[in-house]
């Protein structure tokens, strides 16, 4: 087990090796999400496990938690998602090799000289984690951009609720 995060590694000996990784990132440490979110405070906490399955097939299980500081896409305001990544990535050496993985595995596709940067496979689990269209659960939409109520659209101006109320006025003329 490892505290800190290597710059890169060989993909095949932490295979091999079955070695394992685990700690602490900063956020702002991830420049490709940073452009995504409206904040980079914070950390993501990480687990890294290389090893191979009962099929003989090389993997990278990735456990990533992090707070993402998002934009509220319905009150432009900023909130804080916490975000779990658990996946099981399928090391291939040629994207020929993806179809030969096992049901519930993503494919990694490795460079030719095994050398894996392990601060990028976070980052992309991270990016592709991210809600398409963010938006806060705790929010509501302004009263000016939603309006009055039924109940106080129906009062106030004491119109029908048919919208063909008024043609059939007009047909009457």
């Amino acid at each position: 087990m490892s505290v800190t995060l290597p710059e890169s590694v060989d993909a095949w000996r932490m295979v091999s090796a079955r070695r394992s990784f685990q700690g602490v990132l900063p956020i702002a440490a991830l420049p490709r999400l940073g452009e995504a979110l409206a904040g980079t405070e914070g950390t993501a906490q990480y687990e890294l496990d290389f090893g191979r399955d009962e099929f003989g097939t090389a993997y990278l299980a990735v456990r990533v938690q992090a707070p993402l500081t998002l934009t509220c896409q319905r009150t432009l305001e900023p909130f804080v998602l916490p975000v779990t990544v658990d996946s099981q990535l399928g090391l291939i050496r040629s994207e020929r090799e993806e179809s030969a993985l096992p049901p519930g595995f993503e494919p990694l596709l490795v460079a030719g000289d095994g050398k894996l940067n392990l601060a990028d496979v976070i980052e992309d689990e991270l990016l592709l984690a991210l809600p398409l269209v963010p938006v806060n659960p705790d929010s509501q939409l302004p009263e000016e951009v939603v309006g009055p109520g039924p109940e106080e659209a129906s009062s106030g101006e004491g119109r029908s609720d048919n919208p063909f109320a008024v043609l059939r006025e007009l047909k009457k003329r």
